[in-house]
């Protein structure tokens, strides 16, 4: 499978090691039957994502995520921009640490790429599970690598 990933960081965070989440983000595509693989995530704060939510959605509210998809069918093609701010505070509201929020945040665009929508609380269910597929991989390449 072809695949390229960037990181983009518009804020002070950083991935502590990209080819680890890399190597994760191409297992859980080869999970999914994906063709090929083109996802650019950006790192960023609330203002940042808020700006980005106002402009392209028109929606005044603050959230984790935004995924612009430009996929088609098993190819995928997305710019995902997420709040890390909003991770933090989600995982404290969620109890979970930081860490597993970031994966299920960052599975979750995806994820939607793939075609999973949020929209009603079976879609939201269905798409947790998922999230939980992806983080559990992750566990998997994180355990097999010794670049961590």
């Amino acid at each position: 499978m072809e695949s390229q990933l960037e990181y983009i960081y518009e804020t002070d965070f950083s991935l502590k090691t990209e080819k680890l989440y890399s190597s994760w983000l191409v297992s859980c595509s080869y999970h999914y039957g994906v063709h090929s693989l083109f996802l650019a995530y950006a790192f960023m704060d609330d203002d940042a994502l808020h700006a980005l939510n106002l402009k392209h959605l028109k929606h005044d509210t603050l959230t984790d995520i935004i995924t612009f998809d430009d996929s088609v069918g098993k190819d995928i093609n997305a710019n995902i921009a997420i709040s890390i701010d909003r991770v933090k505070a989600n995982a404290l509201t969620y109890s979970v640490s930081f860490d597993t929020e970031l994966l299920r945040v960052m599975s979750h665009g995806l994820l939607h790429c793939l075609g999973f929508s949020d929209k009603t609380s079976a879609e939201a269910q269905a798409m947790r599970t998922e999230e939980d597929v992806c983080i559990n991989l992750f566990h998997v390449e994180h355990k097999n690598t010794k670049d961590v």
